[in-house]
């Protein structure tokens, strides 16, 4: 039996920290930034972690 592939749009999208929860980027973060309050903008540049109704379904992409 061969070996499970990681998905790669998923490795490029979700990072694994060292507790093992799942660190993400924020959407709406990268255009049309002048439409967006400054409060707003830098809420978006800063990453959180992923809902745990999703963490093990995002694991099983990205540590295969």
């Amino acid at each position: 039996m061969p070996k499970m592939k990681s998905h790669r749009g998923a490795c490029k999208r979700f990072k694994a920290t060292a507790s093992g929860k799942i660190k993400r980027e924020r959407m709406n973060g990268s255009h049309n930034l002048e439409h967006k309050n400054r409060k707003r903008t830098r809420r978006l540049h800063q990453a959180t972690l992923v809902d745990e109704t999703m963490e093990k379904q995002i694991k099983r992409m990205i540590l295969a």
